[in-house]
């Protein structure tokens, strides 16, 4: 995958990501929602193995510095479904990338891939869910204490999807 956006190259992980892909996977703030926070041998091995072996995710490069700033799940899990996902550098958030990242992807999916529908997870309520309605995302459904969180307490999982009908309604 090759995307270009106004401040982003969206590309294939290779492993000279590994510092980059460690400092968002590595921190814990950033990991809050999701897993516990990665350590170096972690990361290299879901690097080497998801990323690159089964092309699940892209990388999103700040084209001013150079540098890997995000992590965008993008993988497809049944034909014509994909799951997308994400996570930032914290050093990044609040500036509109993971918003110019994941559109990108989807326009992308649903226009060169021909998807049938995207789809995205998650147990933050208020961030995640935001931008996945800023998307165009809809709740597909919330299934209540579902699953645990970092610190062991149930959870609900908020789940949203876009259909390619709806996408190209907007």
């Amino acid at each position: 995958m090759h995307i270009e956006t106004q401040r982003l190259l969206i590309r294939d992980y290779t492993m000279d990501d590994m510092k980059d892909l460690q400092d968002i996977l590595g921190d814990q703030e950033v990991m809050k929602k999701c897993e516990p926070a990665y350590n170096p041998e972690k990361t290299a091995d879901f690097l080497r193995e998801f990323c690159i072996g089964k092309k699940g995710a892209v990388a999103a490069v700040h084209k001013g510095s150079g540098r890997m700033i995000g992590y965008i799940l993008f993988h497809e899990c049944h034909e014509g479904v994909y799951e997308i996902g994400w996570f930032f550098n914290k050093n990044f958030w609040r500036q509109g990338y993971a918003y110019e990242a994941s559109k990108a992807v989807i326009d992308y999916a649903f226009k060169e891939l021909d998807a049938h529908k995207i789809f995205a997870e998650s147990i933050d309520g208020i961030k995640s869910v935001g931008l996945m309605q800023k998307l165009g995302m809809r709740l597909e459904g919330i299934q209540k204490s579902h699953t645990r969180d970092n610190d062991g307490n149930w959870t609900d999982l908020w789940l949203y999807g876009l259909f390619k009908d709806w996408w190209n309604a907007v």
